[in-house]
């Protein structure tokens, strides 16, 4: 017989009845009655209760285990009485009646309980890890996670994409977030940067004449943490293909994700193929944001030229000051009582908007509200007209100013949210897809007042070198898009700008030299010098793909050592100081910043 188990706690069965075994794992539970201890013992696989009776020698050992402690037991397997059985357990037909028991290794007392959700706290609970990856929730979404990473794997690799990898000791890279340095201790005073993403290996990688590459791609940033965002590091699916238009980039997006989500959708619906696509600026008008959650059936609509000139006149003098009116239609909202438009004014004002106005359409054609009286009837007419009104309705109304941030545009869509999650209206058990293209190339840098990067500086702009040379720098588009998925994005991804020509026109146009380009991105701009095909990709992240699947709310719940929010790990005790001899090795002095 096998050291530790002849069977895992997840697979004995009615079959196994009269057979001799051997299990090991951790005590879930213990479960005392007197002249009987009933243990449920877990490993990887699963549970299986194990049992002793008073007349055994072995039951003062056994009833003085902890939890969490490691056995290994060997016995009978017996068929359970009918009313013990347990159908929510594989194994919930029969349990092991203990002949031998032997401690392999006991525990402390605990933390925190594994065998409940006893809502630690989350330092607790990241500093015991190991212990909070016990947990069936938390375990299963690990495994669940592996399951994703092997079947994209699987997709990538039957759609003609060669897996490789990429340095993680490289320079400092453009995607725009803080860098993590490494000394390098052979070159003094230097330092290497670990990768923000693969972005300019991959599209070397197209350079070099491989035609399809993709990487499961560790990236690192120094940036602060959210709630779908982990720092420091992170995940994706990075992906690049040559010869390639922005449909057929589409195409391979569309068919990862939905096979993808298809697999491990439990049940719930996704987009059908082809996604949605959604120009920007279309998105950001209709929803409010360039991540629009689709499973809300709320949109907004301009209604400026029915307040324009009206009685109403703080919505009047701010149009003539050039702001807009938007509206957003809630049907059979006017039945809410009054306390639900009250507490929706009072959550505006908190956001620091003046409040949120709105016109209440009874059942029986009148109207209510404290901007209905200020309106003539013809103006109720248009607004009903344009956003689709019907007697039963409310329609909301934000007023604002459309800047570069937009700052106000942007308030829509959290009104939008609100108002739909006020109501219950966000469709669940669902997964929504979209595609959101056609990103501007530039923009106004709201501190330099100077024409600006918009996203990605590394994009194709539409209409290419004509178009850097012919068209006002705010009215250029680029081939950049990003997926959603209700309301995440997952990923951005573009056309890339393959020709120097261009590059160096795209640079000059945002106010960079052509010596910042030969400075900042040698290896790549020299590689584009001796023949670079047209290429494009993207990069959905792992991590988040991983939360939506798994219905978690943090992303620290589906990744198995998270640092928390601050970026420290207090299982490991990182970051630490460095030695001072580890210091004059890498030649760098510490200064500290003074206490203040």
């Amino acid at each position: 017989m096998h050291k530790f188990r002849t069977h895992n706690c997840g697979e004995l069965s009615e079959k196994n009845i009269g057979e001799k075994v051997k299990l090991s794992g951790w005590v879930l539970r213990k479960r005392d009655h007197g002249s009987l201890v009933f243990i449920d013992l877990r490993d990887h696989y699963g549970v299986t209760q194990c049992v002793i009776d008073s007349d055994s020698p072995l039951f003062d050992k056994v009833q003085d285990t902890r939890t969490e402690s490691v056995i290994t037991v060997v016995g009978e397997v017996v068929k359970r009485t009918d009313d013990t059985i347990n159908a929510d357990l594989k194994t919930g037909m029969v349990e092991l009646k203990i002949a031998e028991f032997l401690m392999e290794n006991p525990s402390k007392v605990l933390p925190f309980l594994v065998n409940e959700d006893d809502n630690s706290p989350e330092d607790i609970r990241l500093k015991y890890r190991f212990l909070d990856l016990r947990r069936e929730k938390t375990h299963n979404n690990i495994i669940l996670r592996s399951k994703i990473i092997s079947f994209i794997r699987r997709k990538m690799e039957s759609l003609g994409f060669l897996e490789m990898q990429t340095p993680i000791l490289t320079a400092s890279s453009p995607e725009g977030a803080r860098d993590f340095l490494v000394p390098a201790r052979k070159h003094p005073g230097k330092f290497y940067a670990l990768p923000q993403a693969p972005q300019q290996f991959k599209q070397l990688l197209m350079t070099s004449g491989f035609d399809r590459y993709f990487q499961i791609a560790p990236c690192f940033r120094d940036e602060d943490a959210r709630a779908d965002r982990t720092p420091g590091e992170f995940y994706q699916l990075d992906f690049e293909m040559a010869y390639v238009e922005q449909e057929d980039v589409f195409k391979v997006l569309e068919d990862v994700m939905y096979s993808t989500f298809s697999e491990f959708a439990n049940g719930k619906k996704v987009s059908p193929l082809p996604f949605i696509r959604i120009p920007y600026r279309e998105s950001m008008f209709k929803y409010g944001s360039d991540k629009p959650d689709l499973r809300n059936p709320l949109v907004i609509v301009d209604t400026t030229e029915a307040f324009k000139g009206s009685d109403f006149s703080l919505f009047a003098s701010m149009i003539e000051k050039g702001n807009f009116v938007r509206g957003i239609r809630v049907p059979n909202a006017a039945s809410q009582p009054r306390s639900f438009f009250d507490k929706l004014n009072e959550w505006a004002r908190k956001e620091g908007q003046g409040g949120l106005g709105y016109i209440i359409f009874d059942t029986d054609g009148s109207t209510k509200g404290p901007i209905a009286s200020k309106l003539s009837a013809e103006r109720i007419v248009t607004i009903k007209q344009q956003t689709g009104a019907e007697n039963g309705d409310s329609v909301f109304f934000i007023c604002g100013k459309e800047t570069g941030d937009f700052k106000d545009v942007k308030f829509t869509g959290l009104a939008r949210t609100r108002i739909a999650e006020e109501l219950d209206i966000i469709e669940k058990d669902v997964f929504k897809f979209c595609l959101i293209v056609d990103f501007p190339m530039y923009e106004i840098n709201e501190e330099t007042k100077a024409v600006d990067f918009s996203h990605n500086p590394f994009s194709m702009p539409q209409g290419g070198l004509e178009a850097l040379t012919t068209m006002n720098p705010l009215d250029i588009l680029a081939y950049q898009y990003d997926i959603v998925c209700n309301g995440i994005e997952l990923s951005s991804g573009a056309i890339r700008n393959h020709r120097p020509d261009i590059m160096v026109k795209a640079f000059e146009t945002a106010g960079y030299g052509k010596e910042e380009i030969e400075k900042n991105f040698a290896g790549m701009f020299n590689a584009f010098q001796y023949g670079a095909p047209p290429h494009g990709g993207s990069a959905p992240g792992i991590d988040r793909i991983v939360m939506l699947l798994t219905d978690s709310i943090n992303i620290r719940e589906i990744i198995a050592f998270p640092l928390t929010q601050t970026g420290e790990d207090l299982m490991m005790n990182a970051p630490t100081e460095a030695k001072m001899k580890h210091l004059r090795e890498l030649h760098i002095r510490v200064e500290l910043p003074k206490a203040k």
